[in-house]
């Protein structure tokens, strides 16, 4: 393979995921025709997976559908450690949230790598499962005392955690704290594997098969790009992001970050375990076997909010120096970016769409830790739709963000100036989205970033259109696409 990275020529290869490129293409057909399930789960990642693999299990009739392939989205850019260690964050959770609800979210995610450990040994999955020990580390004194408060926290938790000032790693330590009985694995491997058993109990994936609405109710219906539809008493939107015409304001609850990897092959044994630090930036560390023998250490890190910057190679390039200041590295195999939707809270939101809405769930707003939540989605998930309650909720609550009222409340004081028939853009908690009111007095509020490049839409007052001013696409004043180069509509945001 030649050197992937060179100062004088840049990358040689464009980026490519290590878990995407060693594992095969699936072939789940599209859906065709209208169908009629039990649950319907909108995302083919492994929350989506998960949950309809545990759905099965409880003998309901679940449909997947992915727009894409399985597998091939936030699943295949992962990090994956199967990890109850979230940075320092047990700490924060007692003290803003109180141990009750602390508990749950420790109970959660411990709950998850149990539920993991058990899917790959019960279905013998062959994915590079191995115990690892995490660790969170301290390089400065600053955060040492941040590490023992943290220690305390997750050891009155129940989660065996315990300090030390002493790792493995080639560069100097103030501070560490352990998380024992973790596990490291490969994720598309465990996915695909996962994805063959649902399927082999009946249940149904859809690949290449767009969700473009939903309609809620006691029964819900799914509108799906190619104009068919799905009816189903239950709908899961596991779709890292809820699309389209979805219910409870998401936009102001969760923002976009960005984080890059690399896979290094290395002179040098990678020392076993799985590392992050506190300080930025964040370097994130761990090994990945390769099957032909040997081993590639994967360093992850660089996060930034989508969008935020000017030259984006220099992310890339700041962990190659990195590496080369750390490992003896032999070859640069590898390298890719992964999206995850953080909350204002830092805590995922996992349950009902909104309190309107008995029937349509959500799991979303993962952070940076979407293995062991999306395990923990499926488990919660599944317990709100066959129990109707589930010990876990109330941590993941989408209700809870009581903030928000206050602030969409200004928002609609603002609204109500716009004149009928007018359009304009607005800013909400810093995003921006752009309004319209049409004759009768009902407010559209949607996305305003063109589907086709991502530019900034301008409001034409004279054809009543949202115009891109980059390469020509136009919409309708509610979002609708009028001409290309775009063929996907914006997103329509629901006021309730």
């Amino acid at each position: 393979m030649p050197q992937y990275f060179s100062p004088d020529k840049g990358f040689s290869k464009e980026p490519e995921s290590y878990w995407i490129a060693s594992t095969a293409t699936t072939n789940y057909p599209a859906l065709e025709e209208d169908i009629t399930v039990d649950v319907a789960v909108i995302g083919g990642g492994i929350t989506g997976i998960t949950t309809g693999f545990l759905l099965k299990k409880e003998g309901l009739n679940v449909a997947v559908v992915e727009a894409n392939r399985i597998g091939d989205g936030t699943t295949g850019h992962t990090t994956a450690k199967i990890t109850s260690q979230h940075d320092l964050i047990y700490d924060t959770l007692i003290t803003k949230f109180g141990m009750e609800k602390a508990k749950q979210y420790a109970d959660s995610n411990e709950g998850a790598i149990k539920l993991m450990t058990r899917i790959v040994q019960e279905n013998n999955i062959d994915c590079d499962f191995k115990s690892e020990n995490a660790y969170v580390f301290a390089q400065s004194d600053d955060n040492v005392d941040n590490i023992k408060k943290e220690v305390k926290a997750a050891q009155s938790l129940g989660i065996k955690a315990s300090y030390t000032e002493q790792l493995p790693l080639p560069f100097p330590i103030k501070a560490a704290v352990q998380f024992e009985g973790q596990a490291q694995f490969h994720p598309r491997k465990y996915l695909l594997a996962v994805a063959g058993k649902l399927a082999q109990a009946g249940g149904h994936i859809f690949e290449n098969t767009r969700a473009i609405g939903i309609e809620g109710g006691q029964k819900c219906t799914v509108t799906l790009k190619n104009g068919r539809k799905i009816t189903a008493a239950k709908v899961v939107i596991a779709s890292h992001y809820p699309f389209s015409n979805v219910r409870g304001l998401y936009v102001l609850k969760i923002f976009p970050a960005r984080t890059y990897a690399l896979a290094i092959k290395a002179r040098s044994k990678f020392p076993g375990g799985m590392y992050i630090n506190v300080e930025l930036p964040t370097r994130s560390l761990r090994s990945i076997p390769l099957d032909g023998g040997g081993e590639l250490i994967l360093i992850v890190g660089e996060e930034h909010k989508t969008g935020q910057g000017e030259d984006f190679n220099i992310h890339y390039k700041n962990l190659i120096d990195f590496a080369h200041q750390n490992f003896d590295v032999e070859e640069i195999q590898y390298r890719w970016s992964a999206q995850d939707y953080m909350t204002t809270d830092n805590i995922p939101i996992i349950g009902n769409i909104t309190a309107n809405e008995p029937n349509i769930y959500v799991a979303t707003g993962f952070k940076k830790w979407g293995i062991t939540t999306s395990a923990v989605s499926a488990m919660v998930l599944k317990d709100l739709i066959v129990k109707n309650q589930s010990p876990w909720a109330e941590v993941y609550n989408p209700a809870r963000f009581t903030d928000l009222d206050t602030i969409w409340k200004s928002v609609e004081k603002n609204l109500n100036a716009l004149k009928n028939g007018e359009g304009k853009s607005i800013t909400i908690a810093e995003r921006g989205m752009g309004a319209y009111k049409d004759d009768k007095g009902k407010i559209y509020l949607i996305n305003i970033n063109c589907t086709h490049m991502g530019c900034q839409l301008k409001w034409n007052n004279a054809e009543k259109t949202w115009d891109c001013p980059c390469h020509g696409s136009r919409y309708s004043a509610t979002g609708d696409v009028v001409d290309g180069p775009t063929f996907t509509p914006l997103e329509k945001i629901e006021i309730i």
